[in-house]
């Protein structure tokens, strides 16, 4: 279970909240707590868009997340946020807006998918979106230490992982290494309604609704939630079209 305790921390010998500390180093902060962005040069204010205000609630983080979406599958993206003055203003600290939790394939990069830059999101990719202790660190500091108002869950089509567990699962055989514990956290998930590709495909939706529903049972993460400043959806990428679409 993700934990965070705020009462009695200890001091950093100069007094300073070792709270505050860890925020301020694993946010990159540097010199200021927050990000300034200054204009870019003329030419590269003509080459590419201008910055766009960072979305603050979890409607605005998934409405930009849709909007990338569309531009990345109608071939109009726009590459944000990768000018050499933006890369310089990032030195100095990080506000993503959203947080994905996606798989490991290489044909399903958030960043591209969504159409958005250096800063805009963070990503936590696992074979299918397996949840381990670091995988639920990696989420809980992105919520509660960068605030970050949005949690998206991404499984894909023709997901490997989830095609491995439902093989496994099948047949009763041992998964080589490491794999066969990604196949017993994807196992709870598997759809018996189904035989075959349909299967696998029911399954990689309903692994998705199974993660959500861990994350979503997360105490800190639901106090976030509850307070309306955090939002945990779950969705899924089809290769064939490139769309995203919500299924939780």
């Amino acid at each position: 279970m993700i934990s965070t305790r705020h009462a009695n921390r200890p001091a950093a010998p100069d007094g300073t909240p070792r709270r505050t500390l860890l925020r301020a180093a694993l946010a990159g902060g540097a010199a200021t707590a927050g990000v300034a962005l200054t204009a870019p040069s003329a030419g590269a204010a003509a080459k590419r868009p201008q910055p766009r205000p960072r979305p603050a609630t979890p409607d605005e983080a998934l409405r930009e997340l849709t909007e990338g979406n569309r531009r990345w599958r109608t071939f109009r993206e726009q590459h944000p946020h990768e000018t050499e003055t933006f890369r310089q203003a990032l030195v100095s600290g990080q506000h993503p807006f959203a947080l994905v939790l996606g798989c490991i394939d290489s044909r399903v990069p958030p960043e591209l998918v969504f159409d958005q830059g250096l800063g805009d999101l963070m990503t936590v990719r696992s074979a299918g979106e397996v949840l381990d202790e670091a995988v639920l660190g990696s989420i809980a500091y992105g919520v509660l230490e960068l605030e970050i108002p949005l949690v998206l869950v991404l499984g894909h089509q023709s997901c490997g992982a989830v095609a491995a567990a439902v093989a496994a699962e099948t047949s009763g055989e041992e998964l080589p290494a490491h794999i066969q514990y990604l196949a017993d956290q994807i196992r709870p998930a598997i759809d018996h309604a189904q035989q075959g590709d349909a299967r696998v495909d029911a399954t990689v939706t309903a692994n998705v609704a199974r993660v959500h529903g861990l994350l979503s049972a997360e105490p800190d993460l639901a106090a976030k939630v509850a307070e309306g400043k955090l939002a945990i959806v779950g969705a899924r990428y089809e290769l064939t079209t490139q769309l995203v679409h919500r299924t939780v």
